[in-house]
């Protein structure tokens, strides 16, 4: 990624925070108890997760300008679970507030360090391994774009901007082929009638299709 590119991320993350922020006003502590789409979770759990994140990702890019490699979560996936079950119980005056804070602060930190400077050659340690600090702004639009989904509340799978549908899209796929043996990584002709959006959700094992196995990338 150049420094052009990686400028538009930053730009792209911080359009998607506003975009999330106004999504969220009026919220109420009802809709905060509602299941969310994802099992076992309500929507004030999915909430937590999306600002635990954005601390997350801010701690890996803070560490970065140390020239450090830190973790993501302290305690690792019981740490991350942790936090996410201990935040649930807010109002959802307080989850709001808090989603808008922890992005806002992740925003600050890209919005402060130019588009070319070291820190984005860092490295970070995530529960899955290690990743590039210079992907830190695509991977924060995409936990974001996915978890809006997963709020249940009203915003869907075809709502997702193009450009981002585009690029997760090629990613993705590029993703499932490189598990799958040499001169057998076309997706399967179900997966490709798709339309884009739902072939992206089953990627990312957000939609089931019948005659269709799960993707099995996530």
């Amino acid at each position: 990624m150049n420094s052009d590119q990686r400028r538009e991320a930053i730009r792209a993350c911080a359009a998607c925070h506003e975009t999330l922020d106004a999504s969220l006003t009026g919220l109420s502590d009802d809709q905060v108890r509602r299941p969310s789409l994802l099992p076992g979770w309500t929507v004030a759990h999915a909430l937590t997760h999306i600002a635990r994140n954005a601390d997350g990702l801010g701690r890996l890019f803070d560490a970065s300008l140390r020239g450090e490699v830190a973790a993501m979560y302290p305690g690792g996936r019981e740490g991350r679970e942790a936090d996410i079950a201990e935040g649930a119980s807010r109002s959802a005056t307080e989850l709001v507030d808090d989603v808008h804070a922890s992005s806002a602060r992740l925003d600050a930190r890209f919005a402060a360090v130019e588009p070319g400077d070291p820190v984005w050659s860092g490295r970070g340690s995530t529960i899955a391994g290690e990743i590039s600090i210079s992907d830190l702004p695509v991977r924060r639009r995409g936990e974001v774009e996915i978890h809006r989904v997963d709020l249940g509340l009203g915003y869907r799978f075809s709502d997702w901007p193009p450009d981002f549908l585009r690029s997760e899209l090629n990613r993705q796929t590029g993703v499932w082929a490189s598990r799958k043996p040499m001169g057998f990584a076309d997706l399967p002709p179900v997966a490709l009638a798709l339309a884009p959006a739902d072939r992206y959700a089953w990627l990312i094992g957000r939609l089931d299709v019948d005659g269709l196995a799960p993707a099995g990338i996530f």
